[in-house]
């Protein structure tokens, strides 16, 4: 298939034809343009789409949810896939669109060069048939001319009138035109086979060959098509994957909604942590029985009160804490712990939260500064190590210049720990408070303990300070055991009244009056609320924290008397203060047990209404 032999007198057709393959070329660009123009434009929609329903601040918390956390996941992976499609219009903008314009641009030069050169033959073939042309006009001018001399030749020899002079003339006149026409006929013989040589060479050699450069024209623009469609569909396949893995994480982000976890979530979120409360008791309306209405009612309220009210998410808290009668050591606990935390800013203890959202937000404080003290740790080690390495290799830098920091660093520790030590004594409290019972119904019905409990409480720490002052006074020896400053490895004698030990016997008159007392050693028919209130709550709850302290050292009790054994790092309750013994006596937070410890291996903070 060739232009050049099948298309010989096709000239002007093939032109045309060219023209309009390179129009369709540029259909074609523009098409891929326009293309890239909707991708971009879907893209950017797809985008606005997802920053519009991204969460606000303020629906942070909305989106702990499964099918909030899902629809999250799918508006990330819907901009991923808006991502895509922008990736396939500037992939089609760079390697068609730009390309295609190039080529069409390449084609149009080409096909000028081209339709030059063959206008260029056709000229020199129009050049040769006019040349032909001339010389057979000539030629037969000649040929008649020639044909009219010799007939007047012919007429003049047959005329006997004309003189032999004349004759000759004619002759002469009839040889001349016969050789003119002679050299006529060779001129336009020579002219005819130069006329057929260029004839055919137009048409054998040199219009094939410009039509064979149109034809290689016209396929180049075919094939480049081709190819840039086949480009498109392959950028446009390069995107599936991703396409598709967008498509498997919205599946996937479906998928993982559970109602169930939802559910439970809604009750860890709003779950207050109270208990519903009790049945409202009948008053009576007569004289005799509507006396004992006002202690009823009072002690509905004081209920209330350990529990707290919830009005929206806010507590509130109601006074007389310390009037709570209870037979359950962990109540009398949680509300010394309310008291304490009255003192301190609702925004930074939470005790404007029900308990267990109080707890939740503790523990995550908790968490976010023991990541901190972490992190301030390693940064002071590596100021450390680099001013380790200074002082070794002084060339390095100036150790001084890291003290500065080193001092920042510190301090800033310092302050951090302490908030540390804040917020896991409020998490302590809290866990105390959402692990307490409700009242025992024996208890809700006494109406005479709030007062007894009130008046004990309020002289708790001078009953309890007098009770282990004149116990510790009949003493025996002890044996220390501790390792760390203030407390000797040897032993001690005398007693606490004599040597400041609290070996002496401390907690076993307190275990001999308890065990007293839980024996039954009185009589069941004498029943007195006083007498539970004090020998139930005398040595085990009438103490109230008076602060917290932290061990320094390890100390390992010697198994006998009241000391306590306690960890390094350990937090504990403290109870009674140092009265110029050296020890202190303490409470663990998760645990009823109660010792003494050198006052010298702990660091102590006391409530802020415990030095009054």
């Amino acid at each position: 298939m060739n232009w050049g032999t099948e298309l010989w007198d096709q000239y002007d057709n093939l032109a045309a034809h060219t023209h309009k393959g390179i129009e369709f070329l540029d259909k074609y660009g523009n098409f891929v343009k326009d293309r890239c123009a909707i991708e971009l434009e879907y893209a950017g929609k797809l985008r606005r789409l997802v920053k519009n329903y991204q969460p606000k601040r303020k629906e942070e918390d909305e989106y702990q949810y499964t099918a909030c956390k899902a629809f999250r996941q799918l508006l990330q992976e819907l901009g991923d896939f808006a991502g895509q499609r922008e990736v396939v219009a500037e992939n089609l903008q760079s390697n068609v669109v730009r390309e295609l314009h190039l080529l069409a641009k390449e084609l149009r030069e080409e096909r000028k060069q081209h339709l030059n050169e063959g206008s260029k033959q056709m000229a020199v073939l129009g050049t040769a048939v006019g040349s032909l042309e001339r010389a057979r006009r000539s030629y037969e001018r000649a040929a008649r001319e020639s044909e009219r001399a010799l007939e007047a030749f012919q007429r003049a020899d047959a005329d006997f009138n004309l003189s032999r002079a004349e004759v000759e003339k004619q002759k002469t006149n009839m040889k001349l035109r016969s050789q003119a026409c002679e050299d006529a006929k060779q001129e336009y013989m020579d002219q005819l086979r130069k006329t057929n040589e260029a004839q055919r060479q137009h048409y054998e050699q040199r219009l094939p060959h410009v039509f064979k450069q149109l034809q290689d024209l016209d396929e180049k623009r075919i094939k480049n098509i081709k190819n840039f469609m086949l480009s498109s569909v392959d950028v446009e396949r390069k995107v599936f994957p991703i396409i598709i893995q967008c498509l498997d994480g919205m599946e996937h982000a479906a998928k993982s909604i559970n109602e169930k976890e939802d559910t439970q979530l809604v009750i860890e979120r709003y779950k207050s942590g109270f208990v519903p409360p009790e049945d409202f008791r009948f008053e009576a309306a007569t004289g005799a029985d509507a006396t004992d209405a006002p202690a009823a009612h009072a002690t509905h309220n004081h209920l209330t009160a350990a529990r707290g009210t919830v009005s929206g998410n806010r507590i509130k808290k109601r006074g007389g804490l310390l009037s709570i009668f209870s037979s359950n050591k962990k109540i009398i606990e949680a509300c010394n712990s309310l008291k304490n935390n009255m003192s301190m800013d609702g925004k930074e203890d939470y005790s404007d939260l029900p308990p267990n959202q109080k707890k939740k937000k503790l523990q995550a404080k908790v968490h976010e500064l023991t990541k901190q003290v972490g992190q301030e740790q390693a940064a002071m080690e590596g100021l450390m190590k680099m001013k380790g390495v200074y002082e070794t290799n002084p060339t390095l830098g100036d150790p001084m210049t890291v003290e500065g920091q080193l001092n920042e660093c510190c301090d800033k520790l310092k302050k951090l720990r302490a908030q540390l030590r804040k917020y896991e004594e409020l998490l302590t409290e809290a866990n105390n408070q959402v692990c307490a019972p409700p009242l025992h119904p024996a208890a809700r019905t006494n109406g005479a303990a709030p007062t007894q409990a009130t008046s004990i409480g309020s002289n708790s720490e001078s009953l309890s300070r007098s009770a282990s002052e004149s116990s510790v006074s009949t003493g025996t020896g002890c044996t220390g055991t501790g390792t760390g400053p203030g407390v000797g490895g040897g032993s001690c004698t005398g007693g606490r009244a004599a040597g400041g030990s609290p070996e002496s016997g401390l907690g076993g008159e307190l275990a001999a009056a308890h065990a007293d007392h839980t024996n039954g050693d009185h009589d069941d028919n004498d029943h007195d609320p006083d007498h539970d209130f004090y020998g139930d709550y005398y040595y085990e709850a009438d103490l109230q924290p008076l602060g917290y302290c932290k061990a320094l050292y390890a100390f390992e009790a010697n198994g006998t008397g009241s000391t306590m054994r306690m960890e390094c790092g350990e937090q504990l309750l403290v109870l009674e203060t140092d009265a110029g013994d050296g020890w202190t006596r303490v409470r663990r937070s998760n645990t009823s047990e109660e010792g003494f410890v050198p006052t010298t291996y702990i660091a102590t903070t006391l409530y802020a209404d415990a030095h009054h």
